[in-house]
This record gives C-alpha cells, sequence and structure tokens, in this order.
C-alpha cells in the first residue's frame, strides 16, 4: 500500500472515530450532580434545654421526677413509672429554671434549688409532688446546699446556709413542713480556730465528718462523736487535696468512704476506720484516678468503681455488681451511667450517652439474675436522633517536657472518608481548653464538638497540666503555671496537629469559657501568631483581681489557690501575676477577637472585658463584644442560643465555616452589643455605645484573719447584699 493510500485510509478512520464519538456524546447522560452538602443540625438542637433530662426515683423507686422545659424554662415534672406517658409538671418558674432537685425521703415532697438572679446565691424550695405551692426553705440572698436527707428523718432536710458567715455556712436541719431551721453546727471561724469547708452525714442525718482548709492549702479530716465531741483524724497534704476526698459514712458509722491520693500518685477507693483512721484500699487503677463509685442506697457499701484515662472503665467489688454490669454492658451500645437508684435498690435509672449516642434515659427493672428488664424512660435530644454526628477520637499527646496530654479530637463532617481518624485535607481547626482549670474533658458526647464538626471544623480538646483525674503529679504540675506551661501544652496539641495533617498552621481559633476563656485571651495576646481568632465568654482577665475578689463563699480556699496560682502578697507572686494576665497585654492582640460576658458573673470583670474591647479596637482589629445585663456565669436559654448565633457568624467569618442563618435567635433575649453588631443579621438592635471605663484600682493585699471578719468564734458578719444582674 503507497503512502496516499495510507493517508486516505487514516484519514477516513480518524472521520469514522470523530462521527461515532460524536454520536456517543448525544447519547451520554448528564454529569452526576455533586453530592448534596451534609445536613445542617439546628443550634436549637444542641444547645437549648433538653426535651428532658436529670431523671430521679423517688425513694420508693413508682416516680420519676425529671427536668424538662414549660414554657421555654426548666421546670419540674413528674411521671409514674406505671404511666411513663403521662407526665405533668410541678413547678412553674419564670424567671432562670429549675436547675437541680431532690427527693425528699417521704417519696411525696421535691426539693428544688433555684439561682433566682445569676449570682449563685441558691434558695432552696420544697412542693409537693401531687400538687401544692411552692414553699421558700431559705432566705433569698443567701447560698443554700443539700447536704442530706434520710429514711431516718423523711421529714427534714440538712441543708448548709451562709446567712450568718459568707465564707463559711453553717448547717441547718429544716423541717419540710413547718419550714422550721434548727441550728446544727455553728461554722465558727476565727485568726485561731478555722472554719468547715465541709460537712458530711451518715445516713441517719447526724453530722458525723467535717473538713477545714489549712492555711497551707492542705485540708484536715475531723470526725464527730455522737455526742458532739470533734476530733481531729487526719490531715491531707497540698499535694493530695485536690484528688483527695471524702464520700459517704458507711451503715454502722465505723468506717467512711473516700476517694484518696496519700501516699500513692493516682487517687483510689479508700475505706477510712472512724476511730483509727486505717485506711484499706479497695479499688485502684494504675493509670488515672477513681474518679467515682457504685454505693448502696441502704447502706452506702461500695460496690464497685470507675476509673478514667481515655475512657471511663468500671470494676465490680462483689458478684451482684458483675451481674448488673454485665448486663447493662450487653444491651447498651455506648457508655453508660447510674443517676438514681430507689431505696430497695429494685430500680434505677440508667443514662446511656456516647460521642454519636445523644443521652438516652432508661428505667433498669433489676428482679433476679433470669428477670433483668430496661426500658427506654425518655430521649434527651430526641431530634438528634439520626442525626449525622460524628465519632469522637481519644488521642494521646506528648508536651515538650514528655508529659502526655490526654486529648479528645472530633473531625470535620464529610472528611475523613476512608475512616482512619485524619482528614483527607488539613481542616479549619477549633481548640477548646475546658473551664476549671482543675477539672477534664472526657470521651463522650460533646454538643461543642458535634456543632462544630457539622459546621466544617476540625475541634479538639486537650487536658492540659493542672487537669485532675491523671494522678496528682499531673495536677500539680500545673501549679502557678497559668498563662505558663499550660498555656504551652495548648500550643504543643496545635503543633501536633499540624504535623499530622489535621489543620493548618494559618488556621486555627481558640475558644473558651472560665478558664478555658482566660487561656483563649492568653493566646491572643500572648501568641497571637498562633491563632486566626479566639472567642472568650467570662473568665479572669486580671489575675490578681480575680484572687482578691472571688466569691464570698469560695473564701475558705484561697490559700490553696494561692499555692496554685500565684500569691499577691509576695512580689514575686505579684509580678508573676502580672506577667500572666491578659489585660496586660492586650496591646498585643493582633487577631479579631469575640467576647462575651454574663454581668453578674462573680469570677470575670465587665471593666476589664471593656479595657480588653477598647484595647484590641485601638489596635484595629475586628473585635464583636456582648454582655447579658441579668445573667452570670450561666446563660438562660434564650440567651444561650443567641450566644452561639454570634460565636458562629464569628467563627464563619475567621475561618469560613458553615453558617445556619439567625433566624429567631435573638428573640426574647437581653443583651447588649458593644462592638461587632453590623457584621451579624439582627444584632444591630441591641447596639450599645462602649464607653471608656473607668481605671481598675490596683488590688488590695490578701486582708488578715482580722481583717477579714474573723475576729472571734461568736463574731457575727453581715448577710450578704444581693449582686447585681449570667452560656
Amino acid at each position: 500500500m503507497g503512502t496516499g493510500a495510507i493517508r486516505t485510509w487514516a484519514r477516513a478512520l480518524l472521520a469514522l472515530w470523530l462521527a461515532t464519538a460524536i454520536v456517543a456524546c448525544g447519547r451520554q447522560e448528564p454529569p452526576a450532580p455533586a453530592p448534596a452538602p451534609p445536613q445542617l443540625i439546628s443550634r436549637a438542637d444542641f444547645f437549648a434545654d433538653p426535651v428532658r433530662q436529670s431523671g430521679q426515683l423517688s425513694p420508693r423507686g413508682d416516680r420519676v421526677a425529671f427536668l424538662a422545659p414549660r414554657d421555654g424554662v426548666s421546670n419540674l415534672w413528674v411521671l409514674s413509672v406505671d404511666a411513663m406517658d403521662e407526665a405533668r409538671p410541678i413547678t412553674d418558674d419564670r424567671t432562670r429554671g429549675v436547675q437541680q432537685f431532690a427527693w425528699a425521703y417521704d417519696s411525696a415532697t421535691l426539693l428544688y434549688l433555684l439561682d433566682e438572679r445569676g449570682d449563685e446565691n441558691l434558695r432552696l424550695y420544697a412542693i409537693g409532688a401531687d400538687d401544692g405551692e411552692p414553699r421558700a426553705l431559705t432566705p433569698a440572698g443567701a447560698r443554700a446546699e443539700i447536704v442530706g436527707i434520710s429514711p431516718a428523718t423523711p421529714g427534714e432536710v440538712m441543708v448548709t446556709l451562709n446567712q450568718r458567715d459568707p465564707a463559711y455556712p453553717d448547717l441547718f436541719s429544716i423541717n419540710l413542713e413547718s419550714g422550721a431551721r434548727t441550728l446544727v453546727q455553728r461554722n465558727a471561724h476565727s485568726a485561731a480556730v478555722r472554719g468547715f469547708s465541709r460537712f458530711v452525714l451518715d445516713d441517719q442525718n447526724r453530722l458525723r465528718i467535717g473538713v477545714k482548709a489549712l492555711a497551707d492549702g492542705g485540708a484536715e479530716v475531723l470526725t464527730r462523736s455522737l455526742e458532739g465531741e470533734w476530733t481531729s483524724l487526719f490531715v491531707v497534704p497540698f499535694e493530695d487535696a485536690m484528688s483527695s476526698r471524702v464520700l459517704a459514712v458507711e451503715a454502722g458509722g465505723n468506717s467512711f468512704l473516700m476517694l484518696d491520693s496519700i501516699g500513692r500518685d493516682r487517687a483510689g477507693l479508700v475505706r477510712v476506720d472512724m476511730v483509727s483512721g486505717a485506711k484499706t484500699v479497695l479499688g485502684e487503677s494504675a493509670r488515672a484516678d477513681v474518679v467515682d463509685a457504685w454505693l448502696d442506697p441502704a447502706t452506702n457499701a461500695p460496690e464497685a468503681f470507675a476509673a478514667e484515662y481515655l475512657r471511663r472503665e468500671w470494676r465490680a467489688l462483689d458478684a451482684d455488681a458483675q451481674a448488673d454490669l454485665d448486663f447493662l454492658s450487653s444491651q447498651l451500645s455506648a457508655e453508660f451511667r447510674v443517676t438514681s437508684r430507689s431505696r430497695d435498690d429494685a430500680r434505677w435509672i440508667v443514662v446511656e450517652e456516647g460521642p454519636a449516642t445523644p443521652a438516652r434515659s432508661y428505667l433498669y427493672e433489676r428482679g433476679d439474675r433470669a428477670n433483668r428488664r430496661l426500658s427506654l424512660l425518655f430521649r434527651h435530644r430526641p431530634n438528634l436522633e439520626g442525626a449525622p454526628l460524628q465519632p469522637m477520637a481519644p488521642v494521646e499527646i506528648e508536651a515538650r517536657d514528655g508529659l502526655t496530654l490526654v486529648s479528645y479530637l472530633t473531625l470535620p463532617i464529610g472528611s475523613d472518608a476512608n475512616g482512619d481518624g485524619r482528614p483527607e485535607q488539613p481542616a479549619p481547626l477549633v481548640l477548646a481548653p475546658h473551664d476549671g482549670p482543675w477539672a477534664r474533658d472526657s470521651y463522650g458526647f460533646n454538643a461543642l464538638h458535634q456543632w462544630l464538626a457539622n459546621r466544617g471544623y476540625a475541634v479538639m480538646s486537650v487536658n492540659f497540666r493542672g487537669s485532675s483525674g491523671f494522678g496528682k503529679a499531673f495536677l500539680n504540675a500545673g501549679n502557678r503555671e497559668w498563662g505558663g506551661r499550660m498555656q504551652e501544652d495548648l500550643l504543643d496539641a496545635v503543633q501536633w496537629a499540624v504535623a499530622n495533617g489535621i489543620a493548618q498552621p494559618d488556621q486555627v481559633a481558640i475558644l473558651g469559657s472560665g478558664y478555658g476563656g482566660y487561656a483563649a485571651m492568653s493566646g491572643l495576646t500572648f501568641t497571637s501568631e498562633q491563632f486566626r481568632c479566639a472567642a472568650i465568654f467570662g473568665g479572669p482577665m486580671q489575675l490578681a483581681s480575680m484572687l482578691e475578689t472571688m466569691p464570698s463563699f469560695e473564701r475558705a480556699q484561697r490559700e490553696g489557690l494561692y499555692l496554685r496560682v500565684g500569691d499577691p502578697r509576695t512580689a514575686e507572686g505579684r509580678q508573676l501575676l502580672r506577667d500572666r494576665s491578659p489585660l496586660n497585654q492586650a496591646a498585643q492582640i493582633e487577631r479579631p477577637v469575640f467576647l462575651a460576658l454574663g454581668a453578674r458573673d462573680l469570677r470575670a470583670s465587665r471593666s476589664e472585658f471593656d479595657q480588653i474591647a477598647l484595647s484590641a479596637r485601638a489596635g484595629g482589629q475586628d473585635v464583636s463584644y456582648i454582655v447579658y445585663p441579668e445573667d452570670g456565669a450561666q446563660l438562660t436559654a434564650p440567651n444561650r442560643l443567641a450566644y452561639y448565633a454570634v460565636l458562629e457568624n464569628f467563627l464563619g467569618q475567621c475561618l469560613d465555616g458553615r453558617i445556619e442563618p439567625v433566624g429567631a435567635a435573638f428573640e426574647g433575649v437581653s443583651l447588649h452589643a458593644y462592638a461587632g453588631a453590623d457584621s451579624i443579621p439582627g444584632l444591630s438592635a441591641f447596639a450599645r455605645r462602649l464607653a471608656p471605663p473607668a481605671p481598675t484600682p490596683a488590688p488590695t493585699p490578701a486582708p488578715s484573719a482580722e481583717q477579714d471578719g474573723e475576729g472571734g468564734p461568736e463574731e457575727e458578719a453581715a448577710p450578704p447584699e444581693d449582686a447585681a444582674a449570667e452560656p
């Protein structure tokens, strides 16, 4: 075949191929549509009050009291276990809602505490479970705490009340029918005699143990005879003070149970002889503190204990408890906890909850081993059932000095296609340090994690040094490291996330409340280059003033705080507190900041927040700043939803995450917007002018015992004044 023939043949073949291709193209299906974006879960499903929560069995086990909204406010409801669909409300609080309650042992009365003004002065009320009007059992403006209820005295409740001395509450017995209060123990405190910081009763509602905070930051445990004589049993050293605590007096009054780290690094469950102080270890873990225990409701005998390192692990102390653990483990797919037990122990309330399992409460009827039964009582957040919730991964991160930081990571929805725990591409990261700081983050359902993951962010919670639960050495490694090595732990966690392909170094935000707010502001002031933006709710901005203006009911712990944060009575301590205070470094803010505050927050200063906002704005930074005038450290439900609407828009502008429309988020809220209102739809209606704050006075030296109202055991202190107006 000649060259020309070859060319002719090739051209014909090409034409035929093109024609075939064109016809084929004409027959092709259109391109597959892009996959739909993941479901945008409503903020309200995460942060509104649960539909039902906090179920508690009556002592007889025939009824369940629980919390649920009534006209948008959390109130007490009651149902019968024989008619679980017929719940009815019994309180109608329209202020801040019921948050804490307990059954009296008459099984007919419910006791509940109200923070009526958001200032943490909890007032005790009683109401009949069948009908009746609520009756105040303690005066307004004083802080009450339920200490004991007992079948031996079903018509009374034991309560501490700080009306006489705000720092050292007295112990009273209150008659539920008449409301009459009888003084059981006057809490004398003077320069020579230290007052009690805690009382512990036996199963007969008799005062048997008192704990006193010592000047060196430790604690003294004393026992009380039935005749009323006090005897010092032993001292808890400062390094053990936060990892050791008394749990309960066992029936018979010869011994008590406590979590105890004295002589060991990790707290164990210990039985203590009431007379000799001799201790017997009942349970311990090699990796973490014992943090919880099952106690027989009639005798306080220990049945099982839990330690928590990466996840909480239960261990039985007897065969019956092992059978309960085995049965519940076989019936429930997520972690569970026992929250209530009837007096005869025949019925329990068990709550199941996991990272992607919203809380569910079950009624557990024990029967004999062949007839145990578990029935769903209610779902706490039914709208999240079946929602695209994300798994949570426990990770261990090595800090720069070798300490191991147990942390929890949740990835953005749809980012981990192969399920290896790493996103296919680095994602915007939100770092969320916890409050406390002597607390911890744990494995389980976390509304903040799930919300942020749904909006397109990776989110990480880090148990920095000073966090509790990992042994006293780890906890005490945080002493005087606020803004120091505790802050470095957070930075090390960010570097770990970047090195492991989870985050990009220029796409990291930090947010928190309380101590977490302090850490977030420290990140923005001390290491502004590390974070793209920060969001702060409450928290101390000036450490010296935090220590000198602490709530009166926490004053007994002040010496310990000086050792853990810094001592303003010494030149070295004052310098440390100045150096670690974000307010003093506010001029260093170089990134956008969102500030939010409850004006009645006892641990955060409006003046200090004003100064930070003005300083950041003067430096040319984007500032959003809102204040809730009628709230404190905790926001009411409407105000809480408004806060998360603003935070979501702020993060969206900072890290380009998804944003749910504001909608009705600002309806029925009480807030003032001092900066950033124009950038968020609907917020400008709340705008106010931010006036220059008055200069913050220098903290005064810590008062001596005599200056602190501690002149003598018989000296009466004036009752506290009501505070002025708390996510």
